[in-house]
């Protein structure tokens, strides 16, 4: 690390330097606050050790320009004249620590552990939050449906508002996913987004996961617990499957949404919170409201913006999209030569029903990956669900006269038209009947100037 030490007393600035550097740590030195700020202005500087009282500045002022100048850099200051008022002032002024001559210089060099520690993780932390907000940025959701298009319009519309949000959608249709990308795209993307799952914790334990808890609350409670809520100051909080919140803390959760305060479990102080809330279900809340199981209240103050998820066999032009990109993933995650997916494997993804969504199909590319035996994924290497599709019966249309391409496209039209006529004229039922996108229909229609 690169180390500023600023001390008036030269013995002092060597004792340190000398020290520190055997600690394999670049050192620089300075004699009064005004040559080590000045030095700080035009060089990188990670710590400074300055001297409490200088008689130039001390070292809370030392302290305070460094700050301005550049506020990841970490400060030391170093008295005699140690007193409780003077740690206590030069931490919130932003010091690191402070400590009392003559210096411990085993304590010196675990106090320069704690910050180098500090500074890794601050800094992987920056790096992973990054990667995330790449990861979740809404221009990266893989779609060319009109469906997931309006979901990602209105979703972009709202991220920068602290509506709460409401998701709606079957199992596995990225309900999560969308959650953190309106985050990402939020002025909050900075502080933490809270996940939690209210399906997956019984009724005690979900309202000591949301708001914490005091010690001796209840049996087991050893110590005191900050809950969800106090985690997500200031960011997101997503509560997925609110479906299932027991009445007992829909009643609370209410309040909070109300007031923005919350009360640990067996407290009775009130803290305030500043949390975006973003909810999802995969139930029908207002049907849950007609038979008292959910408060409609409640439901009025989580549903400000709601967001309809489409299932993904509403959404069929997306899924040539999500078979390339979920393959390249897999290939490369499990070392395996660019893969491709045969004809009959690719009909049969394009068929399927997907009662699971993107989490499924997600799941069945990763296992033919693994499973494949070459770069060619066949059939065999797909879930036998897949391999068990019913057939269904096609009448032919043969054409005694004409070409080869004459008698094809006669074959497709007549196809087309049964397909059509079976759905009543809706393309999007006839595409799937017909295992192919709309847009792929709508291709067929205009070349053969058919109408639906």
């Amino acid at each position: 690390m690169n180390i500023l030490i600023i001390d008036d007393e030269k013995a002092q600035r060597n004792s340190l330097a000398g020290f520190l550097r055997k600690q394999k740590h670049a050192v620089s030195t300075a004699a009064s606050g005004t040559d080590g700020i000045a030095y700080a202005e035009k060089n990188l500087v990670d710590i400074v050790l300055t001297d409490y009282r200088m008689p130039d500045m001390s070292g809370m002022d030392v302290l305070k320009n460094v700050k301005a100048l550049n506020p990841d850099i970490d400060v030391v200051l170093i008295t005699a004249y140690g007193t409780i008022e003077t740690a206590v002032e030069a931490m919130r002024a932003g010091a690191f620590d402070y400590l009392t001559k003559p210096i411990d210089l085993d304590e010196l060099e675990i106090l320069l552990e704690k910050i180098q520690e500090r500074r890794y993780l601050v800094s992987e932390n920056k790096r992973l939050r990054e990667q995330l907000a790449g990861r979740y940025r809404l221009h990266n959701f893989i779609y060319q449906s009109q469906a997931m298009a309006q979901v990602a319009a209105r979703a972009t519309r709202i991220a920068s508002s602290r509506a709460t949000v409401l998701i709606r959608g079957e199992s596995g249709t990225g309900k999560e996913i969308l959650a953190k990308a309106i985050h990402f795209a939020s002025p909050r993307k900075d502080r933490p987004m809270v996940a939690v799952n209210c399906a997956a914790l019984s009724d005690t334990l979900l309202e000591s996961e949301l708001f914490g808890h005091e010690k001796g609350s209840f049996t087991g409670a050893d110590r005191q617990r900050i809950g969800r809520f106090e985690q997500a100051d200031r960011g997101t909080l997503f509560l997925d499957e609110v479906g299932d919140l027991p009445a007992a803390t829909q009643v609370k959760l209410l309040r909070v949404l109300q007031e923005r305060k919350i009360e640990r479990v067996g407290g009775n102080r009130s803290i305030d919170v500043d949390v975006r809330l973003i909810s999802a279900t995969n139930r029908p809340l207002e049907t849950m409201i007609k038979k008292g199981t959910f408060r409609e209240d409640l439901f009025f103050r989580m549903n400000v913006v709601a967001i309809d998820l489409p299932p993904l066999r509403d959404r069929r032009d997306d899924i040539p999209l999500l078979l390339d990109s979920f393959l390249t993933k897999f290939s490369e995650e499990n070392g395996r030569e660019p893969m491709q997916f045969s004809k009959e494997a690719h009909d049969l993804l394009m068929k399927y029903g997907y009662p699971g969504n993107i989490r499924e199909l997600e799941n069945t590319v990763e296992q033919a990956v693994v499973l494949a035996r070459g770069c060619m994924i066949s059939t065999m290497d797909l879930p036998s669900a897949f391999r068990e599709l019913p057939v269904e019966n096609v009448q032919t249309f043969p054409i005694l006269e004409g070409t080869f391409a004459e008698k094809t496209a006669a074959f497709e039209q007549g196809l087309i038209r049964q397909a059509l006529e079976k759905t009543n004229g809706v393309q999007r039922r006839a595409a799937n009947l017909l295992g192919m996108t709309e847009r792929h229909l709508r291709y067929k229609l205009q070349k053969y100037n058919m109408k639906s």
